[in-house]
């Protein structure tokens, strides 16, 4: 098969890699793709958010599957536009749900909504425009501490505020729906009770009607140690997760998975692809804080190394709705992901740092994250977030301690990690 992945991260290069393996891939394209993509297929220079440049790609190469790393080509509706699109073959598989199915990710309010209309837990919520803000006031007065406001569309992750002082949070419904703090994202804004518990993630893949449970995972967002710190796109994760265990995950399977693909079904939205649970562990019951519409960074990075399926074969069965016939096999090993990241990140950082060190790595996967060559062929930063390196061992403590290794061995000016991921999980 000829494939197109879309994307430039450290998910789309563990897909890359995870598709590569596969006797079903003959040619594999990635837009627009890093240093590391560029060793599994061909990078080709086409924004992941050209959707009419990649119709002109998927016709000129006879492309036979595409598969959608981040949101926001899914948002855009691209999988509507190439289905709509005559001049596209229709036999084409695409890995991304429609664009109705792409809200469940691009509006927290239409989510929150559906999770309403089909009884899944999750806090409980009400939704403000600048139109309504002394209404947004009053609800924050009706809720304990801390105060969890959410940007109703795409904001790169950082579109989610929480406060313990209410006039913080008053301050803050303004700078969103007023101030358009988040630009057009946050014209509208969700705000919802604060849960307590401990997060993670689930992630399922569909064909629309059935679907498979792939490893969970826990990713850590914030910059510092400890959790502190202004959010990122993910410091490191790990998988699995030691809470979710049969039990936990039997809620999870029954409570949420279930309903949220049979009400996909019964609101007839056409959806093949990932589902992103963002869950929180409360007292052993699980709620929902998000969705997202495809897999995370970097979970991906920890979650595909130890599925032994063919990521290839698995997507045909989406495309050919036959995933029921398909079991997932994972390996009992841990996975720990540790992110290399750019001085500065996730505030202000300088790109075109050489990388050194890089080959000298033993025993650990790298991922690039923001890579890319110099004219003279050197590995250099191009991204706040520049490599992941995925270890696989005994247990998490024996997999992050690789990782942590390989973390320290390789070099660039004002390179950043994290030295706790995870560390939270071993007592």
């Amino acid at each position: 098969m000829r494939i197109l992945l879309l994307g430039s991260g450290g998910r789309e290069h563990a897909l890359a890699w995870k598709m590569k393996q596969s006797p079903l891939c003959k040619e594999l394209y990635i837009a627009p793709g890093n240093a590391g993509t560029a060793e599994c297929g061909i990078n080709i220079p086409l924004p992941d958010s050209d959707i009419d440049g990649i119709k002109e790609f998927i016709r000129t190469h006879n492309i036979d599957m595409l598969v959608v790393g981040p949101e926001q080509p899914l948002v855009m509706g691209i999988y509507n536009k190439l289905r709509e699109d005559s001049s596209i073959n229709k036999d084409i598989i695409i890995i991304a749900p429609s664009q109705e199915g792409a809200k469940l990710e691009g509006s927290k309010n239409f989510a929150k909504e559906f999770m309403k209309r089909h009884n899944i837990p999750t806090a409980a919520y009400q939704t403000f425009t600048a139109d309504t803000l002394k209404d947004g006031y009053a609800f924050l007065q009706s809720l304990q501490p801390p105060y969890v406001l959410k940007a109703d569309g795409l904001a790169a992750g950082k579109g989610v505020v929480i406060c313990n002082e209410l006039h913080e949070a008053q301050s803050a419904l303004t700078s969103m729906l007023v101030e358009g703090q988040f630009g057009q994202a946050s014209n509208q804004v969700v705000i919802e009770q604060f849960l307590t518990g401990i997060e993670l993630s689930v992630f399922v893949l569909t064909d629309g009607q059935s679907y498979v449970i792939l490893p969970s995972a826990k990713d850590y967002k914030r910059i510092g140690e400890g959790d502190t710190g202004l959010n990122t796109g993910g410091m490191g994760a790990v998988s699995p997760v030691p809470f979710a265990d049969a039990r936990f995950m039997d809620k999870v399977e029954q409570r949420i998975i279930i309903p949220t693909v049979k009400g996909i079904q019964k609101e007839n939205i056409n959806y093949k692809g990932f589902i992103f649970f963002g869950l929180m562990n409360v007292s052993g019951d699980p709620f929902v804080i998000e969705y997202n519409v495809r897999l995370g960074d970097p979970e991906t990075e920890v979650i595909l190394p130890r599925m032994t399926n063919d990521l290839v074969e698995l997507f045909v069965a989406v495309g050919n709705q036959t995933l029921h016939a398909i079991e997932i096999n994972i390996i009992d090993e841990s996975a720990a992901t540790v992110m290399l990241v750019s001085g500065g990140y996730p505030a202000d950082y300088e790109k075109g740092k050489i990388i050194y060190n890089i080959e000298t790595v033993e025993n650990s996967l790298i991922f690039h994250a923001g890579t890319k060559r110099n004219d003279t062929d050197n590995l250099i930063t191009a991204g706040g977030r520049v490599l992941a390196i995925t270890s696989l061992g005994e247990n998490i403590v024996s997999a992050l301690t690789l990782s942590n290794q390989n973390a320290e061995k390789i070099k660039f000016e004002n390179k950043h990690y994290r030295k706790d991921i995870g560390k939270d999980l071993m007592s």
